[in-house]
């Protein structure tokens, strides 16, 4: 019982501070919909307070600690999940556990390694570069969509006991249904549907992309 009860206590713990992080984090991405200085703007001022050296120190904490209390809980309750919520929160969690560990790497690789500001340009380079692209754009797009199918997963479970079934449905389809709204409008940002996006050659170069007046 104790067992069951310190790797959940944890990720619900872990999931609340991420939970907040990654609400600004995602209203920083729609700001994308703006224009990229928008995006940037925002994101320089959001640092301020992440990039602190406690405040980033305990995210990456909690980052591993979801990740290795979601492998836990999709161990033991994979092939067992009974309705249409349970099994997408396994799945939504799986997803969400591979695209954390890929995307903080890429993230401290290219900030502490390759020096790069890992901005708007480097999120969106892999987007604009082919065969990269075939990865990417469902990468992005799968990575929001499975942060509120997660949420709303959790509200659903969560609400059992204070609404009527059809109502605690119909609010986690709503939640779903938005969140592929808005990873669909975020990754169209980052494509370029909404403006020309022209990617500087120091992003293109980590993809062995070469700038011809260099040369």
């Amino acid at each position: 019982m104790v067992a069951e009860l310190i790797p959940k206590n944890i990720h619900r713990l872990s999931a609340c501070y991420i939970g907040g992080y990654t609400t600004v984090h995602l209203f920083n991405h729609f700001l994308a919909l703006d224009g990229i200085d928008t995006h940037i703007a925002f994101m320089e001022s959001f640092r301020l307070v992440y990039r602190v050296p406690l405040v980033e120190i305990m995210l990456l904490s909690c980052v591993l600690l979801q990740v290795l209390s979601g492998v836990f809980f999709l161990k033991k309750r994979w092939g067992i999940a009974k309705g249409s919520f349970q099994k997408l929160q396994s799945i939504s969690g799986a997803y969400l556990a591979f695209f954390l560990l890929n995307h903080v790497a890429a993230v401290l690789y290219g900030r502490n390694i390759l020096d790069l500001d890992t901005n708007f340009y480097f999120a969106a380079a892999g987007i604009h570069i082919t065969p990269f692209h075939y990865f990417f754009i469902p990468y992005y797009f799968f990575a929001v969509l499975a942060i509120f199918i997660h949420g709303a997963c959790a509200f659903h479970w969560l609400s059992r006991q204070s609404l009527a079934p059809n109502t605690r449905d119909l609010s986690a389809w709503i939640m779903i249904a938005a969140g592929a709204i808005l990873a669909f409008l975020v990754t169209l940002a980052f494509a370029g549907g909404f403006y020309v996006v022209d990617i500087p050659s120091q992003y293109e170069a980590t993809y062995g992309v070469q700038n011809p007046l260099a040369e």
